[in-house]
Parts: C-alpha cells; structure tokens; sequence
C-alpha cells in the first residue's frame, strides 16, 4: 500500500488490483466500439478512520435523470489523456473539485452499458486534501454529498429494487437520496471487495414504477440503468 494511505484502503486496493469486470456486471464490454467514458470513485475521511464517498445529485429539473444521485463523470473529450483525466475533469465541472487534492491509485475494469452503449471506466481516487464541493452546473447537478461508509453498510439504509424491465439490483437509502443503477451497483461491489459489507436483508425490494426515476434510453453513464451488478434483462 502507498505510503499516506489510510490503513482502511485495504485489502480493497489489493481485491480491485486483480478485479475483472464480470466482477460487477455479467455483461462484457464489446471488443470495439461504444462511447469512452469514466466515473470518479473518490473516497476520503472527514474523521480518521471514517471514510466516506463522493456523490452528486442531478438536478429535479433535468429532461433525463432527474434527481438522480450519481459519481462524478462522463463521456471522454478527444483532449483526455486517459479515464483519470476525464474523470478528474468531469469532477471539476460538476462539483469543483481541484484535481491537485485528490490522488489516483488505480481504475476499475471496463463496465459496458448497452442501453447506452457507453464503456464506463470508474477511477477510484483518494481525496488525500478535502476542500468545499459544491453544485458548479446548478441546472445539472442540485447537491453534492460526502456518503459516509458506515451508512452505506447499514443494514437499515441497503435494499434492492426492481426495474419494469424486470431488472433487479441493489440500492441505497442515504440522507434523503435512492442510489440506485449503475452507481449502486459499483458501490455494492466495492463494499464487498473491502469486507465492509454485513449481513442485510436483500429480500426487501421497491419497484421503480411511479418514482418518476426511471432513464430514458441510451443517457449518461453515471445513472443509466441495467446497472453493473445482479440480474440484467436485456
């Protein structure tokens, strides 16, 4: 592990080092093709040893998604050097974070959503020096949290929930947001892949239907949906 990193950073560093990406997502990325895009996994601590994850909410107003909590990220500029960069560049749009306080340590394998044709590359990142985050697009993006880990593992706060398709996957009820989709599904694994995760009832599933959540075809990697991990219907 490098040095400066929390101890809490493993064994997830370790786990993700070898993590392919039938790990989070059934479905594989086809061997040309699609949009390039990247997500920000960016994970910090407000107090030692407590760490908490980056998320933004899009904006109620917004034609697609609306609402709708995601990872900072999007689809590749020609300029991007690499995913890092793109990610890294979408966050600093979005919610304004300085790309000199967070540190990459490594991407996550290449995720395929085919409603959407996107190829999602997620950045997992160590916000080694927090700083104010904010909505920087207000028309786009409505609020940007800190979710802490420990609410996310919380029994309480995990559910799965189920999509008219048919697709079921996992979620997340946290300070007053439903992670769901794509977003959800990377999260869960990841808690898996640290040892974070405990015994919570994934029986307990809530229909989409009526929530005035669902994605339209073919949108924004961060929330489209079938999502990364659990059943896929195509």
């Amino acid at each position: 592990m490098s040095a400066g990193l929390p101890s809490w950073w493993e064994p997830l560093l370790t786990r993700v080092s070898t993590a392919r990406s039938e790990d989070f997502t059934p479905i594989r990325p086809p061997s040309s093709g699609g949009r390039a895009s990247a997500v920000l996994v960016l994970m910090g601590e407000e107090k030692p040893g407590e760490p908490d994850l980056l998320i933004l909410q899009r904006a109620a107003t917004m034609r697609t998604h609306a609402g709708q909590p995601a990872f900072p990220g999007g689809a590749a500029d020609p300029t991007d050097r690499d995913p890092a960069a793109t990610a890294l560049r979408e966050a600093q749009e979005e919610v304004g974070l300085d790309p000199a306080t967070a540190t990459v340590l490594t991407t996550l394998p290449e995720l395929y959503i085919p409603v959407s044709r996107f190829v999602v590359t997620p950045v997992l990142a160590w916000w080694h020096a927090p700083h104010p985050v904010w909505p920087c697009q207000p028309a786009e993006v409505a609020r940007v949290a800190r979710l802490p880990i420990a609410e996310l593992v919380d029994p309480a706060n995990r559910l799965r929930v189920r999509h008219p398709s048919g697709w079921v996957g996992d979620a997340f009820q946290v300070q007053g947001m439903l992670v769901w989709g794509f977003t959800a599904g990377v999260i869960s694994t990841l808690l898996d892949m640290a040892g974070w995760s405990v015994p919570w009832d994934a029986g307990r599933v809530l229909g989409l239907e009526g929530l005035d959540i669902l994605p339209p075809r073919g949108s924004d990697p961060a929330t489209a949906a079938p999502t990364a991990s659990d059943e896929v219907v195509s």
